[in-house]
Parts: structure tokens; sequence; C-alpha cells
């Protein structure tokens, strides 16, 4: 069968590529098409765009950009359209997506699957009523969504786990990485406490929150600690060069080994998302941080619009706060610094909530599940 996925940033593109490999145990003849990234190239199939060309998050950069999102979101349509695949399977991305998914019921070409459900139960719950009219099943990797879509809205969906969850697990099990390899690589001290910044994938992620991470924890790199920047693949080594320069602090960027730095962390400073669960995962106190411009706005809008009580993934699974959140105004470097330091003091007792996260994360597999029921409807249409 012929499989068409669209991803909008570097998570959906690990998580598609490891559902492409669970189809291809299911459906050894699977073809794909995709909007996607490296890894899910590696797996196989025709590359048609690739997400950085449209990883564009907030009104602003949205508007600026607005004739090349367009300009992708036609040829996406095109695409589809021209090669008719058998289903159309959507990466969370949810305001290109939703899009695809009208387009695809309104021209009647395919099913469509959901993966990774768009987060509607934070903000802007108005779009059930476009997924309930355009997508014909969601599997969710957050087991708090059911009870949302199922008992909130009537909208059955399916819970197959959380490749996150999968993804440490497997590489936790397999053999270790020279991790004093690594460090020679970067020119890290491999016996030096390790302070890991996780300040996001796209640009503005990175530029809001990089430089008030690296202000919090200066004064601890030159000590018996080193300061490990986690690079998103898709930024160049200048952007977070010119940052670290700014603010006069010594931190060594690492790419493509996010993992490695994880586990070999005393604590970390992460965006929210799934950076945060993998930390949860990998047993790292974790300061949640999330500079946003306008902050007194923007925290006013949080308050009154958002529709949870938590960003953190962390916290909202676990239905209480976990690690500490720092949004908006309240993420300045002394509000991280201090916060960053009593996680540390309370390490035993947040190891044992991530112990609770594991439990109502449920059994690893969410890749395999999704495909083996995917195909399996495919099937007996």
């Amino acid at each position: 069968m012929k499989y068409f996925l669209v991803v909008g940033e570097a998570s959906g593109d690990l998580h598609a590529s490891h559902l492409m490999k669970a189809i291809l145990q299911e459906d050894p003849a699977a073809e794909f098409r995709f909007y996607g990234g490296d890894l899910m190239q590696a797996v196989g199939g025709q590359l048609l765009r690739h997400y950085r060309d449209l990883a564009y998050m907030g009104f602003i950069p949205v508007l600026l950009h607005a004739r090349t999102i367009l300009q992708g979101l036609s040829q996406c349509k095109s695409a589809i359209r021209e090669w008719q695949p058998d289903v159309v399977i959507l990466v969370d991305y949810p305001g290109f997506n939703l899009k695809i998914a009208r387009f695809v019921k309104q021209e009647n070409i395919c099913p469509v699957y959901y993966y990774i459900s768009p987060k509607i139960w934070a903000w802007k719950e108005y779009r059930i009523k476009a997924i309930r009219r355009d997508v014909d099943r969601l599997f969710s990797i957050l087991p708090f969504e059911v009870d949302f879509f199922e008992k909130k809205h009537g909208y059955p969906i399916s819970y197959v786990g959380n490749p996150t969850l999968d993804e440490v697990t497997e590489y936790i099990a397999a053999q270790p990485v020279d991790w004093d390899a690594v460090c020679k690589t970067y020119g890290v001290d491999p016996k030096k406490c390790v302070i890991a910044l996780l300040p996001g994938s796209r640009m503005q992620e990175i530029r809001s929150n990089l430089s008030r991470m690296l202000l919090a924890v200066r004064d601890m790199s030159d000590t018996e600690y080193q300061v490990l920047i986690c690079g998103a693949p898709n930024m160049d080594d200048a952007i977070y060069s010119q940052i670290i320069v700014e603010n006069r602090c010594h931190a060594k960027v690492m790419r493509g080994c996010t993992y490695e730095v994880l586990r070999h962390s005393d604590v970390a400073l992460v965006t929210s998302g799934t950076a945060a669960l993998e930390t949860a995962l990998f047993d790292v106190p974790q300061v949640v941080c999330y500079y946003l411009s306008c902050g007194r706005v923007m925290n006013f809008l949080r308050r009154h619009f958002l529709k949870v009580p938590y960003i953190s993934l962390v916290n909202l699974i676990c239905a209480r706060e976990v690690v500490p959140e720092l949004i908006g105004e309240k993420m300045n470097a002394q509000n991280v610094r201090c916060t960053m330091l009593e996680v540390m003091d309370r390490r035993d007792e947040i190891l044992t909530d991530y112990e609770d996260l594991r439990r109502r994360l449920g059994e690893a597999g969410a890749p395999t599940h999704a495909a083996r029921e995917m195909v399996a409807r495919l099937t007996k249409q």
C-alpha cells in the first residue's frame, strides 16, 4: 500500500521514522512519500520537502513566511492528488495538517489518520470539529487524551503508548555509548558534573530561551559543572555560538547525542515538549523554562485562555506538578538559577515521581501498536 506522511518538525521526523519502520514490518511492500526529514528519508521512500522549510511557529513568523507556507501547502495537496495514496498519515503540526486533512476528505482521496494528536486540550479546542469531520482515526500518544476526546467530545481514539518511552527504553537497553569518546570529540571533561540545556528546536525558541538559560548558569560553568547545549539538528552552529558569546558563558554545543548528554546529566533546563518527557525518562531533575515575548500579556492570556494548568508533558501526564515550570516573565536568570538548585536538592523525590510517570505511560511499543492497527484498518476496507 501507499502511505503519504506529513511532518513539520524534528520530533515529528523522529516519531514518523519509527512508525514507518513499524509499518514495513506489517506491510513489507509499503511505499512512502512524505513531507518530513532526514530520519524518515533514511527509512526509505521519497522526501518531497524537508520540514525545516516550513517549521515556523508564532503569529509573526508565520505571517512573515506566509508565502512559503502556502506554497508548501499547495505543493503537498498536488502531490497527494497525483499519487493517490491508500492513506495520509499526519503527525502533529496542526496548522498545516488539518488543512491537508480537509483537502483529502473534500477530494475523497483516501482515509486520513492522525498520529500524535493536535494539542486541542490546551488551546483551540474548536478544532475538534475539524478532527471529527476530516480525520478517520486518531492515534494518541498521551494517556490523558483518551478522557478528553472520548468522554468530553464523544470521539473515539486509539491510545497506542508513547514513542518517547520506546526510544529512551531502547537506547538505555542498547550497548552503552562510549561517553569518554563523545567527550573527547567535543572537548568536554567526562568526569565533571553536567548541566544540560535543551532550548528547543525552532529558531524563535532558541533565541528566546537559550540566553536566559546561559545567564542562569554562567557562574557555575567555571566550577565543577560544565554546561552542555543539546543542539537542534536543523540549526546552524553560528546561532548557538553568537548567543554563547553574547552571554559570556562557557558552554559546548553537542549535536546528535542528546540522549548521551541526558544520560550523564545532573540537572537540566528544558523547554516544554518532548524534551521534558525525555529528560524525565532519563531520571534527570529539571526545570521547564519557556520565555515568551510580551511576558505579562502572554501570562494573562495563558491564565484566561489556556485550557490546562501546566505546559510540561510530565506534569500533564501525572496530573500534578512534578517539575517546576517558569513561563513568560517568570523565566529570568535569577528564578531559573534558584529553582534549578532546588530541584537538585529534591532529586530523590523527583525520581519517585518519575516512576509514577512511567506507570501512567503504560507499556512500550507505540509505533508497533499504531502501525498494526493502521494496516489492519486499511486491509479491511
